[in-house]
Formats: C-alpha cells, sequence, structure tokens
C-alpha cells in the first residue's frame, strides 16, 4: 500500500465523524436563527475575548518556555507555539505537536528535537489533567447532582496524584529506563529509538523534580486556562446575557474533550458538537449555541493564524512548505527506526 494511501486511510475516520457531526448540526438547527444570533451578538464582549485569545497565546508560551528551562528566546517560542497552532488548525495528524518541536530545534541552535518533544509530552498531559478536572467538577452541576463539593476533593486528590507518579517516575528515571530495554530487549529496533526518546522524555520530566521551576509552570498553566475560561464566559454571554459561569466552564470542558475526538484538522465539526451540546444542557436554543461555538471557534483560530503566519514570513516559510518538511521528517525517523 503506498504512503498516500495510508494517509487517506488514517484521515478518513476522522473525517467521517466531522462531516456526521456537522450534518448532525446542520439537521438540528435553524441556520437562519443562528445567523441572527450572529447578527445580534454584543461584539464588545467578542472583541474582548478577541483580545484575551492573543494574551492566551503570550501566556501559552510562557508555559511552554519555563518547561524548556527557558533556553530558547521567549519571541522565538511565541512564534513556534502559533506556528505548531496553525499547523494542527489546517493539517492532519496532529502535526502541530511535531511541528512545534521540529520547528523550534531549527531555531533555538541548542535544543534537539528529542529534547523538546518531552515537553510538549508534559504540556498535553497537564492539559488533559486540567481539563478533565474542569469538565468532571462541573459534571454534578449540569445533571443537579449534590456531590459536587466531594466529587471536587476527590478530582483534586486524582490530580495530586498523578501528579506524584509522574514525579516518582523522574526520580526513578534509571529503573524505568532498566525496565524498558530488559522488555523490548528482543526487538532492537525498538530499544534503540524508544529508549532514546525515554531518556530524553525522562529529562523533559526533570522539571518535576525542580519544586521551583515546576511551581513556575504550574501557575503559568492554571493562568492560561483562567484566560480561556474568562474568554470563553464572555463569548457565551455575549449570546446569552442570563448565562452563568457554569456554563462556560462546562462548555470549556467539553470544548477540550471534543477537541481530542478524532475528526478532521482542527477538530471540525467535533468542536462545535461538544459546545453545543454543552450549552443545551443550560438552554433549549441549539442554533443560537451554535452561534457561540461558531464565534469561539474563530477565537481559537485568531491567535495562531495571525501570529503562526507572521512567524512562518518571517522565516520564508509556507504552511505547504513546512507540512513537506514535516511528512520528510517523519518518513525519515520511521527509516531511521
Amino acid at each position: 500500500m503506498s504512503e498516500s494511501q495510508n494517509n487517506l486511510k488514517r484521515i478518513l475516520p476522522g473525517a467521517l465523524v466531522s462531516i456526521a457531526l456537522i450534518a448532525a448540526l446542520l439537521y438540528f438547527v435553524d441556520i437562519k436563527t443562528t445567523f441572527t444570533a450572529l447578527k445580534n451578538a454584543n461584539y464588545l464582549l467578542i472583541g474582548i475575548a478577541a483580545v484575551l485569545s492573543f494574551v492566551w497565546l503570550a501566556v501559552r508560551a510562557i508555559v511552554w518556555r519555563t518547561l524548556l528551562r527557558d533556553k530558547p528566546t521567549y519571541k522565538d517560542v511565541f512564534f513556534t507555539a502559533g506556528e505548531g497552532y496553525l499547523l494542527n488548525n489546517f493539517l492532519p495528524f496532529r502535526l502541530g505537536e511535531i511541528g512545534r518541536a521540529f520547528l523550534l530545534s531549527r531555531k533555538s541552535g541548542g535544543m534537539t528535537f528529542a529534547e523538546i518533544i518531552p515537553t510538549i509530552v508534559i504540556e498535553r498531559a497537564v492539559d488533559l489533567i486540567i481539563s478533565a478536572v474542569i469538565f468532571l467538577a462541573a459534571l454534578p452541576y449540569v445533571v443537579n447532582a449534590e456531590s459536587s463539593p466531594t466529587l471536587g476533593y476527590i478530582l483534586g486528590g486524582v490530580m495530586i496524584l498523578g501528579l506524584v507518579f509522574m514525579y516518582i517516575l523522574a526520580r526513578n528515571n534509571q529503573w524505568a529506563l532498566d525496565i524498558f530495554h530488559k522488555l523490548s530487549g528482543r526487538f532492537p529496533s525498538l530499544q534503540k529509538v524508544g529508549g532514546s526518546f525515554l531518556e530524553s522524555f525522562f529529562q523533559g520530566l526533570g522539571v518535576l523534580t525542580d519544586g521551583w521551576l515546576f511551581l513556575r509552570f504550574l501557575f503559568w498553566m492554571i493562568l492560561n486556562w483562567a484566560i480561556a475560561l474568562v474568554a470563553y464566559y464572555l463569548m457565551v454571554i455575549a449570546f446569552f446575557p442570563e448565562a452563568k459561569w457554569i456554563w462556560a466552564i462546562f462548555g470549556l470542558g467539553m470544548a477540550a474533550f471534543g477537541g481530542a475526538i478524532p475528526s478532521a484538522p482542527g477538530a471540525v465539526g467535533t468542536f462545535e458538537g461538544a459546545v453545543v451540546f454543552a450549552l443545551t444542557r443550560f438552554t433549549s436554543d441549539q442554533s443560537t449555541a451554535l452561534a457561540a461555538a461558531l464565534t469561539m471557534r474563530i477565537y481559537n483560530y485568531l491567535n495562531s493564524t495571525v501570529i503562526g503566519m507572521l512567524g512562518l514570513s518571517s522565516e520564508g516559510q509556507t504552511l505547504s512548505g513546512v507540512y513537506k518538511q514535516l511528512m520528510n521528517f517523519r518518513n525519515k525517523e520511521k527509516n531511521e527506526g
């Protein structure tokens, strides 16, 4: 089977999921009402949210640079983050994550791809933990349960246990590496590639063993999510003035999970479906909920498109050119493995 056929086979399931969700949305909503809602929205609030999208990316760059131990310049990290999110929005296979490491490794002048990629893994892992806590903490309010405080304590404990486990792993990385090498002894290529990756990953995980560095990372990460929550709340009340904070909290949690579902590039369809589902737990107006979801889509695209395109342009790159380089890089890694 050719490479193009393999790529199509990988893209197809996600594309079908996106198409199905888009079709469902178009079936259940009234498009005319959606456009009316977009026309009558509070654009002052949407404008503030748009500004916050750039603040969010600026803080996200600090989050990532903290994990990188401040080795690259802030400018390089900021523009590379924008480029990575731009790649994720428009290219398949979540190439933005690989792209971020690939592009930054060519700018930093000292950090390799293998050193950078673990920081992205850690960043995404903590993102997942926070999004799960947000989603599950909001869920009892959505289903009118009375156990939300208890659930909040449980989720907080789970999050702490997860971080403790990662800390123990970081402190005992040689033990984990020895076990990996013993189990993968029969597969030399896996041992070579996997061992090299794990060594770099544990080096990145070392941020957890540096108390001050980890606290800095956690502070900026929580602030980053708080900015996103404020922006989502502003966009929700731009369409639903009666909305409470829980609308935005549950919407943000659902949006994060919607972005993780297999889909076309940029979580097209899955993101909108997740947001509409979340908002319609509080209102029966599906059409206006879709208008809010489309606005959130623009919010997610705005900063990455502007900053990412500025970054690529200043480096003499194009989106298609970076895509070709990433595919060549990925194929080279496979062949070497």
